[in-house]
């Protein structure tokens, strides 16, 4: 396995913009400039004293930051193996990660004097996230969202509305993460003056997978103050789940410095391993394009983006953060899957277990924790990246238990 020491070693293959061959700039001459922008405030604004602090400030004060690092001890009874912690991002204002990112985001284009906030959301967090900190800072917002998710995320629609967002439905394709997307990066080219797109995930063009990934980075600082403070050591395992991979390149990101430390992504499944009926990009799929990155991703026989499924709306995306990719291709990190049926499971078990709801979403690393603890020996210590909470999957999950009111 090449260790993170080999990362920092071999300067050529993390070139600005690049993790090794992924990520990179691919986008019509016409988005340049915009990103040149935006690449050029992240660079000379983020790292200064002045914005640090600020976003420090927001994420403690308004966040409600550090989220606990919780010791499930019971499930970890029920499991029989290593320790179980969860990294509870779920407690964060809005009910998942996406305000550390958003929160970032806002404050940068304040900076950069921009007048309204886009976005893109699939789960609907991301949106909710958006519109609270547009609300905040007194930006317009415009949500673009997937008609079938609209449909699915319904109470997220409304928090959304109710934050003064103009929430746009976006019925091409799929009408899901894709498309919405695709509908909010044309947005962008033709309101770029007085628009910033903060976009949801750690992939699009430079410099959004680094952006994301550095307003995300303090889950995995707290959760390594955290865990020493627990257990006196590090953990063995860091688990977390993979759409586009912003809340698992947020835990992981600390620790890559850190070989004795082993990283496992958890990618949908779906109904099964058949093309169309999943999103485990990095398990299926193949180099690709897409969305303005150089990535690993899902193709249908044409070679363009495939049709995906799963029942986590925040993960139905057919490709994944380039960071992630190069992680993959160099063995620091481990990629596996979870089914819909077993993140049910799984979201069922925590909710009966601990009294806590998680989402659809990081249900899929709760059901692959759940599986693995179990194989290891009660000495091993895992921590699990809880991403957000499972209010705004009731009627989902309602809908595939039976059960009723």
């Amino acid at each position: 396995m090449k260790t993170i020491s080999h990362i920092q070693e071999n300067k050529e293959s993390l070139r600005e913009g690049f993790f090794g061959k992924f990520g990179g700039q691919f986008v019509p001459d016409v988005l340049k400039p915009i990103l040149k922008e935006l690449e050029e405030a992240y660079r000379d604004i983020v790292p200064t004293k002045e914005f640090q602090d600020e976003f420090a400030y927001y994420l403690r004060h308004y966040a409600g930051r550090p989220s606990p690092l919780y010791f499930a001890e019971r499930l970890t009874e029920y499991c029989g193996g290593a320790k179980i912690y969860l990294k509870r991002e779920d407690l964060n204002h809005t009910g998942a990660h996406k305000i550390n990112h958003t929160i970032g985001e806002a404050l940068l284009a304040k900076k950069m004097g921009k007048k309204k906030l886009i976005a893109e959301t699939g789960a609907g967090q991301h949106g909710v996230a958006t519109a609270t900190v547009a609300a905040r800072f007194g930006f317009e917002c415009d949500i673009y969202m997937g008609a079938v998710d609209v449909k699915k995320q319904a109470p997220n629609v409304l928090r959304m509305k109710l934050l003064g967002a103009n929430v746009v439905e976006v019925k091409d394709g799929a009408a899901t993460l894709k498309e919405a997307v695709d509908a909010a990066l044309n947005a962008f080219i033709n309101e770029h003056k007085d628009v910033f797109y903060a976009l949801g995930s750690a992939v699009g063009p430079h410099p959004y997978p680094s952006m994301v990934r550095d307003f995300q980075k303090i889950v995995g600082i707290e959760a390594e103050k955290q865990i020493l403070e627990h257990e006196g050591r590090l953990p063995d395992y860091l688990i977390a789940c993979v759409g586009g991979g912003s809340n698992a390149i947020g835990l992981f990101h600390n620790f890559l410095k850190y070989p004795e430390v082993k990283i496992i992504g958890v990618e949908p499944l779906g109904k099964s391993e058949k093309l169309g009926e999943h999103a485990a990009t990095l398990t299926f799929g193949e180099e690709g394009i897409m969305h303005g990155f150089n990535s690993i991703m899902l193709k249908d026989e044409e070679g363009n983006p495939a049709p995906v499924h799963s029942i986590a709306s925040g993960l139905d995306y057919p490709s994944v953060g380039p960071e992630h990719a190069y992680l993959k291709e160099i063995g620091r990190a481990e990629y596996v899957t979870a089914s819909d049926k077993e993140a049910i499971e799984a979201l069922k078990t925590l909710s009966e277990i601990e009294g806590i709801i998680p989402a659809l979403e990081s249900s899929h690393a709760i059901a692959y924790a759940i599986k693995f603890a179990k194989t290891l020996p009660k000495d091993r210590v895992i921590i699990v990246n809880l991403s957000g909470r499972g209010d705004k999957d009731l009627d989902t999950i309602f809908e595939i238990t039976g059960l009723t009111v």
